[in-house]
């Protein structure tokens, strides 16, 4: 986190320690996670299994697979999310493992930031007075901002593949910024992840979604800082001939 802008908040320490103090218990054994699973589907997150660690490797088939314990079960993962809490139900208690994902561009869309830069970005909001909904963070270091999502416009070129950072014309515009959207999904919390990490609420989906433009503005400004902080420190390192 910036420095400088720890100077310019004054209040950044106060901040910081009711975020600790807010974050939701998730330690609470099966009962205390299907709660949380089931809070975040009444909240209009659709849900459906995923892989889960099995030591340090994931728990599907695929050798060497490239993001383990965080993708979902199956193929038809978009047309199985859902809100449906007797299906949650029964999925937590048939497989008691698996993480799950939300599958984004329905309901909602999540803007993904390093968590140095998802730090800041949050504390300023909230000292803005500027409403945020659900944030996740990652112990791998990303947080994730939950939003109403913008829809499926009328042009099908506004919109770009989730997959990409960001739209190929603002790359320079949105450093470390992800938009999932449509056709993509991210791990919802509680979930476990290899070397005994997890991805957890720092504001539980009890809050209502905002509309990703009302962050946007402050997320790009901390990944850019946070982007430039990085650039600085990696030209710092000492050169060996």
């Amino acid at each position: 986190m910036s420095a400088e802008f720890g100077r310019r908040s004054g209040g950044q320490g106060r901040i910081s320690q009711w975020l600790r103090g807010r974050r939701p218990k998730e330690d609470s054994g099966d009962g205390g996670r299907e709660a949380l699973l089931l809070a975040a589907a009444a909240a209009g997150l659709p849900l459906a299994p995923a892989a889960h660690p099995a030591g340090y490797r994931c728990s599907c088939d695929r050798v060497g697979c490239p993001t383990p314990a965080r993708h979902p079960v199956s193929f038809a993962w978009q047309t199985q999310s859902t809100t449906d809490r007797a299906q949650v139900e029964r999925w937590v208690r048939h497989q008691p493992q698996a993480n799950f994902i939300t599958a984004t561009g329905m309901v909602h869309d999540v803007l993904d930031v390093p968590v140095e830069a998802g730090r800041e970005a949050l504390e300023r909001l909230l000292a803005a007075g500027i409403e945020v909904g659900p944030v996740a963070e990652s112990d791998d270091g990303r947080m994730l901002f939950f939003t109403l999502t913008r829809g499926t416009p009328e042009d099908e070129d506004e919109w770009w593949p989730c997959e990409l950072d960001c739209h190929p014309e603002t790359m320079d515009e949105h450093p470390g910024l992800r938009w999932h959207c449509r056709g993509s999904y991210v791990l919802v919390p509680p979930a476990r992840l290899p070397g005994d990490l997890s991805v957890h609420w720092v504001r539980g989906p009890e809050h209502p979604l905002p509309d990703p433009l009302s962050l946007l503005e402050i997320l790009t400004d901390a990944s850019a800082r946070y982007a430039e902080d990085a650039d600085h420190a990696s030209a710092a390192w000492p050169l060996r001939g």
